[in-house]
């Protein structure tokens, strides 16, 4: 047995620059498919975390093919619903940049709602809502505070509402850096100063959102919400779920294809290499024989040799991957997942990894790639001896 691991030792060393560039080679490919999956996996996590603090239905007016502000008095027939603990008319919309096309979320808030508050506390270190309150201002992401940076807002920034008047609004504070992937475009103000920028006219609200703590009276609520009004237009919690989910699957699943035509054509590559393989090797095997071992011993000890590279080689690529994802914050790939649409947004990765993910990413590389170095290697070892040494 320690005259094999030896002689293990000393093949290694001898065909060094073929393992390296093996080495090489499966890192990358691994360094790839493990980025993509850490970043979809981070995404989902944190999409979803904001997701199940959120109401269980959104309800919006859409006529037309449109959506329109909601009116108010829903509030107070939603409220009437059996199950229904909690109704709250939101406002926020989009607001428009025109000298670069770029969009502004603004969302309202009741800084008298002290949940609100408290959440908003959270994602902004030391706020004093009393100061807050004094003048008009507002909190904003770190996407908006790098546009207003970079055309000198230091200070206030003024909007033009529709009636085509000017709304100057300070900039009080920017939100925590933990919470860039939902609010790097995002600002947040009074309620009533975004009702005037966004001219959202009084007896109106933006949408309704409805908190059902029993999962079992969710069917029940939606049935009643569903016939109350021919143009209200209803929306889950699970479907918001399912439509990041799917977004980020197909994104994911664009880089899988690609992963997998790139790691055929590896294979192939490395498939004829053994298929072609050299006469010193092919004497290897043929000295093995002779010198005792079967062909199941020579099948084994060379997928041993393989199996050593390839698992070195997934090791660092996937602690590359974490680093590349969780140190560097994934540059250039990231935006693939987020969008170039609109702000830039700088967002912090939180790991998110199961085991699951890292024997999936194990063996949709390994097992393709021991199955192409076994195939070659089997025929050799079956040819006979004489004729490979002769």
């Amino acid at each position: 047995m320690l005259n094999r691991l030896n002689f293990l030792l000393i093949l290694l060393i001898k065909y060094r620059k073929k393992h390296i560039a093996i080495f090489i080679l499966s890192t990358l490919l691994i360094a790839l498919v493990s980025s993509v999956l850490f970043i979809t996996s981070s995404l989902k996590k944190d999409i979803f975390t904001t997701l199940d603090g959120q109401a269980d239905f959104t309800l919006q007016r859409y006529e037309a093919g449109k959506v329109l502000n909601t009116p108010q008095k829903w509030l107070e027939e939603c409220l009437e619903l059996d199950g229904v603990t909690k109704v709250e008319g939101r406002i926020y919309g989009m607001h428009f940049y025109e000298l670069n096309e770029t969009y502004f979320m603004i969302v309202g808030v009741d800084f008298y709602d002290s949940e609100i508050v408290k959440n908003i506390k959270s994602l902004v270190d030391n706020i004093d809502i009393d100061k807050f309150l004094e003048r008009k201002n507002m909190i904003i992401g770190s996407g908006v505070k790098a546009f207003l940076d970079e055309y000198h807002y230091f200070d206030y920034y003024i909007f033009r509402p529709p009636d085509r008047g000017k709304e100057k609004v300070y900039i009080y504070d920017e939100f925590d850096n933990s919470s860039n992937i939902v609010s790097s475009d995002v600002i947040v103000m009074d309620i009533s100063l975004a009702r005037k920028i966004l001219g959202v006219k009084e007896g109106y609200v933006t949408d309704i959102i409805l908190t059902v703590p029993n999962p079992n009276e969710r069917e029940t609520v939606f049935n009643k919400l569903r016939v109350s009004h021919f143009n209200m237009r209803i929306i889950q919690k699970e479907d918001i779920k399912k439509h990041y989910e799917n977004i980020y699957n197909y994104k994911g699943g664009i880089f899988l294809v690609l992963y997998i035509i790139v790691l055929s054509t590896f294979l192939l590559i490395l498939y004829q290499r053994y298929s072609l393989i050299k006469s010193v090797d092919a004497k290897e095997v043929a000295i093995l024989r002779l010198s005792g071992w079967q062909i199941g011993e020579v099948v084994q000890f060379k997928m041993v040799e393989n199996f050593i590279v390839v698992v070195f080689a997934y090791i660092v690529g996937v602690f590359l991957a974490y680093f590349f994802v969780y140190g560097l914050d994934a540059p250039l790939l990231k935006q693939i997942f987020l969008g170039y649409d609109n702000l830039t947004t700088e967002v912090t990765f939180s790991p998110n990894i199961s085991v699951k993910e890292l024997i999936t990413i194990f063996f949709i590389f390994v097992i393709p790639f021991m199955i192409t170095i076994i195939v070659p290697v089997w025929r050799l070892s079956v040819e006979d001896v004489s004729e490979v040494i002769g």
